[in-house]
């Protein structure tokens, strides 16, 4: 019997107490990378900061989280998953206190800093455990509940924030974090037992560490703030964008070298098919779930004209159905007595999701909450059908340190995609509606008898209503510009959900490489008698 069933009978009284503990812990982190942007003009006029400034309490959050990540397995194995997992707990509440009583931008942007890092175990490391004290007949039930909180929270952060903002202020969407994560550390501490495998760490890789921390920086800042600093027009994006280009390569080629006794991230795992399929998977599917979050808020506010929680309350039945769909997944394709194999449920899944993103894709301008409904419910099922059984396909021939060696690579992965699908919509939409707003100005000129005797219409009646010429002039031009505006507005966010749906098509054939679950079993029994 194998290590990892073992240790799953002997935590048996405790293990979904435990189960428990990690999935509210990584909820709390993930649900911090979109709970606070609604509540950053708040956070700036209180501070005094401009809106350049308070971006970097969502940014430096997200550097340290994209650093940690592949570190995990790595930080596990020296100081024991229990107090590795513990003390991440602990610095993710002790920071999230901190920046409730922060007084001042750098104080608050340091603490977020700090939160970030902790919380990167709360991801990796959790799931990781997740996979090892459970056996391999529930490990569909029980990542299929994991994966419903990290897909979910997502979508409710930016409501839930708004929320505590209005009802208390932003102090509190850091103070929320206390009661949550002081429970998840008493479970943590008192209930979890050390990893029975584990990487033999005799000294520090300096370099690969450093080489990471610039390479990942570099390229992650690059993409949070391109689109702001208008990419390649700054030197500065371009600087960072071309030391990342630079500084990753020769941390791959470090931490795979002879000399490199002791790599901070053993790399040799990517030798594993499934696994790199699904890194590839994770990061469309980043780019899609972060991305889609990014621009779907705006299309609704500035299109459909709703408000922040109507917005909200139009993502929730997609939501239900992600929790929906993700439990169903896991049941059918989850386990060793599994009914089907997961990979026709990433097939389906991909395929339902595609037909979502191509409904969003040609939403009308006079579109209205009713007409999102049922793609928002598709994409709500897609993402379902999709993360749980990646998951399953990537862990299914994973063996001992190689499970935190995956979680955390997978982790990233979701985490670059979303920062890839932010950046790329962003700059892509911004650009779409530039272009499309002047195409339709062309069409609207004084020359046009049309648009002159409209002018002259709309200019006269406000007069009736009060209105001086000048004003009445101006408003006049105002009335006849803002349909323009919402139909610019509607084609650039068409276009960024069409890009969503492109990337996911190009996508598509690589799911095709996953090897079927029994041989992938197959395979890696045989690879497990080698090893002994």
């Amino acid at each position: 019997m194998s290590a990892p069933v073992k240790i799953a009978e002997a935590l048996n009284p405790y293990r979904w107490l435990i189960l428990f503990g990690l999935i509210t812990a990584a909820v709390m982190e993930v649900l911090d990378t979109t709970i606070v942007n609604v509540s950053l003009p708040q956070i700036a006029g209180n501070l005094g900061a401009t809106s350049e400034e308070i971006g970097w309490i969502s940014t430096g959050y997200i550097l340290s989280n994209v650093i940690v990540l592949p570190m995990t397995a790595w930080l596990a194995s020296r100081f024991g998953r229990k107090n590795y997992l513990s003390a991440s707990i602990f610095i993710f509440v002790v920071a999230s206190v901190m920046c409730g009583l922060a007084h001042s931008l750098g104080a608050l942007v340091f603490w977020r800093i700090v939160q970030g890092a902790g919380g990167a175990a709360l991801l990796s490391t959790a799931q990781a455990t997740i996979r090892e004290i459970f056996p391999k007949e529930q490990q569909g039930l029980v990542q299929s509940i994991y994966m419903l909180g990290i897909i979910v929270a997502p979508t409710l952060g930016p409501t839930l924030g708004g929320w505590i903002t209005d009802t208390y202020s932003w102090h509190w969407v850091f103070f929320i974090n206390l009661p949550i994560g002081l429970l998840s550390l008493f479970i943590v501490y008192t209930f979890l037992q050390d990893s029975a495998f584990g990487m033999v760490v005799t000294k520090v890789d300096w370099l690969g560490v450093a080489l990471l921390a610039v390479g990942l920086g570099c390229l992650q800042y690059g993409l949070e703030e391109g689109n702001a600093k208008a990419w390649f027009e700054s030197p500065l994006i371009c600087g960072l964008l071309a030391t990342a280009a630079v500084i990753l390569p020769l941390f791959v080629w470090w931490q795979q070298s002879p000399r490199n006794k002791v790599p901070i991230v053993n790399l040799s795992v990517l030798k594993n098919r499934d696994l790199t399929v699904a890194l590839i998977l994770f990061v469309v599917l980043g780019f899609g779930l972060y991305g889609g979050v990014f621009i779907y808020p705006m299309f609704a506010q500035n299109v459909m004209h709703l408000t922040p929680t109507e917005t909200g309350l139009t993502l929730l039945p997609g939501g239900i159905m992600t929790g929906f769909a993700a439990m169903m997944s896991g049941k059918l394709f989850g386990g060793p007595n599994a009914k089907f194999d997961p990979k026709l449920s990433i097939i389906a899944g991909s395929g339902v999701y595609i037909v979502a993103m191509s409904y969003m894709a040609f939403l009308p301008s006079s579109a209205g909450s009713d007409n999102v409904v049922f793609p928002l419910l598709l994409r709500g099922l897609g993402l379902g059908m999709l993360f749980v059984p990646i998951n399953l396909a990537a862990f299914s021939s994973l063996e001992g340190v190689q499970i935190a060696q995956g979680a955390g690579l997978l982790n990233l992965s979701r985490q670059l995609g979303g920062s890839f699908g932010i950046a790329a919509i962003g700059s892509f939409v911004t650009q779409q509606l530039h272009m499309a707003r002047t195409g339709l100005v062309e069409h609207v000129n004084l020359a046009n008898p049309a648009v002159t005797q409209r002018l002259n219409m709309t200019e006269g009646f406000l007069q009736t209503r009060g209105f001086s010429p000048e004003h009445a002039h101006q408003a006049a031009y105002a009335l006849i510009d803002r349909p323009l505006m919402i139909e610019a507005a509607t084609k650039a966010y068409n276009s960024g959900f069409m890009l969503i749906l492109l990337v996911s098509l190009a996508a598509t054939p690589s799911i095709f490489l996953l090897r079927s679950s029994k041989k992938a079993s197959n395979n890696n029994s045989a690879a497990a008698a080698e090893m002994h």
